[in-house]
């Protein structure tokens, strides 16, 4: 069985005080290529090195080799929209108070890491005022104390709502959506204003373009370093447009709650087919679980536009949990049947189970992408929408030494299965599926 491995002394016997470590014997995911070079870490700055300038101007060699036996060595892998996982729901204050609900993030955190899941966004779906208030100020960044032990880092909040459409709500309780008729006060007065000032928690937001204040709230928002996405939305082709202009650079689950293709009103897809000198094309979410989305849609976006797909899980509580049917958090309940997800009382698709590394399984078999194009969608793209291009999802000196170490596997139909074998975080090792005696 697949084991975390103590994340707190690793590497304490092995090596010495400089904690340099060179991986090597791996295939390195570096632009659209998959290149057989050394890669060199430091487990205790927790940064990617120059392993020449190391080991020919330092003269140092390394503490420990760890030989990857020809496996892929990629960045940890980013999931821009996770509801929750393991049981807890980030949307969710449970009755004991604050201090359980963050027991129940960290638990998420040290579970995600082990699915090659290094950094992610905790995603709030529309909720009352309080709860972002009180929920917050748990799901800002986490990654400044560099300690591996916490698991999976938070790169700030997602905010999914309340500021959506009522006739695009999915499974968002209708009665808590609101309008930002006031703009940014409006969004100040949901989310709190200190968590909308500067060192805010929040990293993205979603919202429906077309909602009467939506226009300069973004440019607010983008004000404010706050990334946003429109989604759950009746917009039109130029509604959508005038949302790009306006700033947002972000379309939340394509295809999913929003107005239909039309051939003669494209809406908010529209956007990928849009000259990039007329906009800067948007990012997309896409969910290859294949529940959400046909293979052949996946296909078709991604051949328009492929620089900007992310692929995300929008999973929530019960991902990881056996089948059965759950209560959620506006009184409804959930019905889980493996990968599905849906309402008792409609049927409607609540989300998904599957996990970030599956997604990418998928993506790969289903449109014929490369391996350094199918793992991009979820480390370099995600990573460049955020602007943490130099930081996270890079392989390159400077970025953080977060890695998955990843096998692939033939599968029945000829078809590829990534299987994560290990996963560091800041230069350490936090799971091995199996580890050496």
């Amino acid at each position: 069985m697949p084991s975390i491995v103590p994340m707190q002394g690793v590497f304490v016997s092995a090596q010495s005080f400089s904690g340099v470590i060179k991986f090597t014997n791996c295939l390195l995911v570096k632009g659209n290529a998959l290149v057989k070079e050394d890669l060199w870490v430091s487990s205790v700055s927790g940064k990617i090195l120059n392993g020449q300038e190391i080991l020919y101007e330092h003269r140092t060699a390394p503490e420990e080799i760890v030989d990857l036996g020809g496996r892929i060595l990629s960045p940890g892998l980013i999931d821009t929209q996770l509801n929750g996982a393991y049981g807890f729901d980030f949307s969710v204050i449970p009755e004991e108070g604050m201090a359980s609900y963050s027991k129940g993030v960290l638990r998420v955190n040290r579970s995600l890491v082990a699915t090659g899941v290094t950094s992610y966004l905790p995603t709030l779906t529309s909720q009352p005022s309080e709860v972002y208030q009180k929920a917050l100020p748990f799901l800002g960044p986490s990654g400044t104390a560099r300690d591996a032990s916490y698991g999976s880092e938070s790169l700030g909040a997602h905010c999914e709502g309340p500021f959506l459409s009522p006739t695009k709500n999915g499974i968002h309780n209708a009665s808590v959506l609101r309008e930002p008729t006031n703009d940014i006060s409006d969004l100040e007065d949901c989310y709190g204003i200190t968590n909308l000032q500067a060192a805010s928690p929040i990293k993205l937001i979603t919202l429906a373009p077309e909602l009467p204040g939506a226009l300069p709230s973004i440019q607010a928002l983008t004000n404010h370093n706050i990334t946003v996405s429109i989604g759950h939305s009746e917009a039109t082709y130029e509604e959508a447009k005038a949302s790009i202009k306006a700033g947002a650079r972000m379309i939340t689950h394509l295809f999913n709650a929003m107005r239909p293709l039309h051939h003669r009103n494209p809406g908010i897809f529209g956007l990928l087919g849009t000259p990039s000198s007329s906009i800067h094309k948007p990012y997309f979410g896409i969910i290859a679980d294949g529940i959400h989305l046909h293979p052949a849609s996946i296909k078709i976006v991604w051949n328009a536009h492929p620089d900007g797909l992310i692929l995300v899980t929008d999973a929530m509580r019960l991902a990881g949990m056996p089948d059965g049917t759950y209560d959620w958090t506006n009184g409804s309940r959930i019905v889980k049947q493996g990968a599905l997800l849906t309402l008792e009382e409609n049927g409607k698709i609540a989300g998904s189970s599957i996990q970030l590394v599956d997604c990418v399984t998928n993506f790969l078999n289903w449109t014929g992408a490369s391996v350094p194009e199918a793992l991009k969608a979820v480390t370099e793209t995600p990573a460049r929408m955020l602007g943490m291009q130099d930081v996270k999802g890079t392989l390159k000196e400077g970025g953080d030494a977060d890695l998955v170490v990843l096998d692939l596997q033939d599968v029945e139909g000829g078809e590829k299965k990534f299987v994560v074998d290990e996963v560091w975080k800041f230069g350490v090792k936090v799971f091995d599926r199996a580890p050496r005696p």
